[in-house]
C-alpha cells in the first residue's frame, strides 16, 4: 500500500513537470531559475564598522581575522542594475559569491550572458518533492513527562558531560548561535523558553522565504531544535548545553516541497549570521537524492556546502547534521552541506545502546574524507509548539546537542579559531583517535576540557599468533564499576558533589549542597571493543563494534591483511593500532 502510495505521489510529480515543460505562448513565457555571477567589484567602497555588528567585528579581531575582505564588499550596483532591466525577478544578491539570483526566460538568459561584467550564467532547475519521508506523522505532544521521557531529557545533556560543564560555570555565555530552519512555530510564548526571553536572548530573527523578521512560523522544526540547545523542562531540567547563549532564528526552509531557492536562503541566512555576530551555526537540513547524486557529496558541488566553508572561513564555526538516509538503500551518506571538509557533521545515537541509530546517515564522503565528524543523541525530548514536549528523533537534534556543547567550549577557550575548535571538539570525542563511518569519532566529552588531560590506561593487548592476530581483553579492564541506575536515581534523594548552577546572566550562585536528582542519572556508554581494517591510505575497509563477553574477545586472521594494512582496536579510552609487514 505504501509503495502504491509513493508510485502515485512521484507519478503526479512526473506529470507536474511534464506540464511545467510544455512550450508556453507568446503572451506568458516560461521563467526558470538563474544564477548569475559577475567578474569584479572594481570601484567599490566598504566601511567594516559600519556594515558589521560590534559582536562580528570583535569575532573576527578574536580570530585574527581581516575586518573585511573582498568577498564582504558589495556586487557593483551598475551591475545589478544591468540585470534588473533585463530579468522579471532578482531573488538573491550575494555579496560573498559576487552573484545574483534571478528568474528570466531563455531568451533573457542569453541577454544577460552578453552583459559587460557577468561572467556565467546558469540555469537552476525548480522545485521537487521532497523524497519519501522515514516517518510521515509527528509524534504526540504531552504535558505530562513520564519517567522514561524525564530520564532521557537529562540524560541528553548528560551524556556529553552537561555536570562538568555545570561545575565549570560554562553554559555558552557570550556565544552567538544562529539556527536555519524550516519555523520556529510557538517558540516565541513555550515555557521551556520563558528564561531566553527574560534576557532577552534572541537577538534577531528573519524569515527568508517571506523576507519578514517573524519566524514563528512555517513549522515547528526549529523550535524542538532550539530545546535541544536551550530548551528547559518545567521542573528546570535543561534540555541542551547551551541556555547561557543569545540566538539568531534564521527561516530558511519550506515544509513538504524541496526548492533550490532554500540553498539560496541558507546563503542569504549565512551572510546575515555573519554580519550579525554568529559564532555557531546549527544547520539541521540537508539535501540529498532528487537533487544530487552521492558522488556529489564533495564539499564543492552544492551552493549551500561552499556557503557553508565559506562562513567557516569568516570565523563561524557550522554544525550540521549527518541526516537520516542511513537505513535508506538509495542513498545512505550524508547530505550537503554535511558534506564540507570544514562542516562538523553531527551522527545519531541510540540513548539505549550509545550505538548508531539505524537511520543515521554513514559516511564516508567522497574521497573516504570522515563523516559524521562526531556523534550525539539522536532520540531526545525536545519542546513542542503547542506548549508540550515531545519524544522525537533524527540527527536533526543531535546536532544542536554538539552546537550547545560547542558554544561552552567556546567560552572556556575564545583564542581558538573556528578550525581550531572543530578539531578540538573531535579530538574531545570517546572514541578519539579511532574513528568509524556510523559514529566518527564519537561522543564528545566536557571532562576532556574541564578535567586534567591523562592517558588511559591499557586495557587489551594485540598479540600476533601464528594466522591470527589476537585480541585479549587485560584482566584489570575486565572488571565493570558499579554504577548508579537511572530508576534508582529517580527513586531517592542520592547526594553526590556539590554543583554549582549557572545564573542566567552569568552571575556566581551559591553552592547547592547536595545535587538534584536530576543531575545523577548516570549518562556513560557500555564499554564496547571497536575495530577497524584500514588501507595503506587509512580508509576504512571494515569495521565492527563487539561486546566484551571474553577476554579473547576478537581474532583477526592474518590472511585478510594486504601489505601496508593496519589493525585498530579501542577499547576503554584505550586505542592501539597493529601494522601489516
Amino acid at each position: 500500500m505504501r509503495f502504491s502510495i509513493l508510485l502515485f505521489v512521484l507519478l503526479l510529480v512526473d506529470g507536474a513537470c511534464c506540464r511545467a515543460a510544455t512550450p508556453a505562448g507568446p503572451a506568458n513565457p516560461v521563467t526558470v531559475r538563474y544564477w548569475v555571477t559577475f567578474r569584479d567589484k572594481a570601484g567599490q567602497q566598504f566601511q567594516p564598522a559600519v556594515y558589521f555588528s560590534a559582536a562580528a567585528q570583535a569575532r573576527r579581531r578574536r580570530q585574527h581575522l581581516p575586518a573585511a575582505d573582498s568577498t564582504d564588499f558589495p556586487v557593483r550596483p551598475d551591475y545589478l542594475a544591468h540585470v534588473r532591466k533585463i530579468t522579471d525577478t532578482v531573488t538573491l544578491v550575494s555579496r560573498w559569491f559576487n552573484a545574483v539570483a534571478c528568474r528570466a526566460t531563455p531568451a533573457q538568459a542569453a541577454k544577460l550572458r552578453q552583459l559587460p561584467g557577468v561572467r556565467a550564467v546558469t540555469e537552476w532547475p525548480e522545485t521537487v518533492l521532497l523524497p519519501a519521508a522515514r516517518a510521515t506523522a509527528s509524534p504526540p505532544e504531552t504535558t505530562i513527562l513520564t519517567a522514561a521521557d524525564r530520564s532521557l531529557a537529562r540524560r541528553q545533556a548528560a551524556s556529553l558531560g552537561a555536570a562538568d560543564f555545570r561545575r565549570a560555570q560554562l553554559n555558552g555565555r557570550g556565544l552567538r548561535i544562529a539556527i536555519f530552519d524550516v519555523g520556529f512555530n510557538g517558540a516565541e510564548k513555550h515555557p521551556a523558553f520563558a528564561h531566553l526571553w527574560r534576557r532577552q536572548a534572541i537577538v534577531a530573527t528573519y524569515d527568508f522565504l517571506r523576507r519578514t523578521p517573524f519566524v514563528y512560523q512555517g513549522g515547528s522544526h526549529g523550535t524542538e531544535v532550539l530545546s535541544c540547545i536551550a530548551g528547559r523542562l518545567p521542573d528546570s531540567t535543561r534540555l541542551g548545553l547551551g541556555e547561557g547563549a543569545e540566538f539568531l532564528l534564521a527561516r530558511t526552509e519550506q515544509m513538504h516541497r524541496e526548492k533550490y531557492a532554500e540553498e539560496e536562503a541558507w546563503l542569504a541566512a549565512a551572510e546575515w549570521a555573519d554580519r550579525n555576530g554568529a559564532d555557531i551555526i546549527n544547520s539541521s537540513l540537508g539535501y540529498t537524492t532528487r537533487r544530487y547524486f552521492p558522488e556529489q557529496m564533495n564539499g564543492r558541488t552544492s551552493l549551500v556546502a561552499r556557503a557553508a566553508e565559506l562562513a567557516v572561513r569568516k570565523g563561524m564555526l557550522v554544525v550540521n547534521a549527518a541526516g537520516n538516509d542511513g537505513d535508506d538503500p538509495q542513498w545512505r551518506t550524508v547530505g550537503t552541506p554535511a558534506d564540507g571538509d570544514s562542516v562538523l557533521a553531527v551522527g545519531g545515537l541510540d540513548p539505549d545502546t550509545f550505538l548508531h541509530l539505524d537511520f543515521s546517515s554513514y559516511g564516508p564522503a567522497p574521497g573516504q574524507r570522515l563523516k559524521p565528524n562526531v556523534s550525539a543523541f539522536g532520540v531526545v525530548m525536545a519542546a513542542a509548539p503547542r506548549g508540550g514536549y515531545v519524544r522525537i528523533e533524527g540527527t536533526s537534534f543531535a546536532s544542536p546537542l554538539v552546537a550547545g556543547f560547542a558554544a561552552c567550549v567556546w567560552q572556556q577557550q575564545r583564542h581558538l579559531t573556528a578550525m581550531q575548535l572543530f578539531a578540538k571538539l573531535q579530538e574531545s570525542a570517546a572514541l578519539y583517535p579511532y574513528f568509524d563511518y556510523a559514529h566518527g569519532y564519537g561522543l564528545p566529552r566536557a571532562s576532556f576540557f574541564t578535567a586534567p588531560a591523562s592517558d588511559a590506561p591499557a586495557s587489551f593487548d594485540l598479540v600476533p599468533q601464528d594466522s591470527v592476530l589476537s585480541v585479549l581483553i587485560r584482566v584489570e579492564a575486565a572488571r565493570v564499576p558499579a554504577r548508579i541506575l537511572p530508576l534508582f536515581a529517580d527513586s531517592v534523594q542520592a547526594s553526590t558533589e556539590a554543583v554549582a548552577p549557572v545564573g542566567e546572566v552569568g552571575k556566581e550562585q551559591p553552592r547547592a549542597a547536595s545535587a538534584s536528582p536530576n543531575e545523577l542519572v548516570p549518562a556513560t556508554p557500555p564499554a564496547y571493543l571497536y575495530w577497524q581494517l584500514l588501507d595503506r591510505e587509512g580508509g576504512i575497509r571494515r569495521y565492527e563494534v563487539l561486546e566484551v563477553q571474553q577476554r579473547a574477545v576478537l581474532r583477526v586472521p592474518l590472511r585478510l591483511l594486504r601489505p601496508g594494512d593496519a589493525v585498530r582496536v579501542h577499547y576503554r579510552g584505550y586505542t592501539k593500532t597493529y601494522a601489516a609487514p
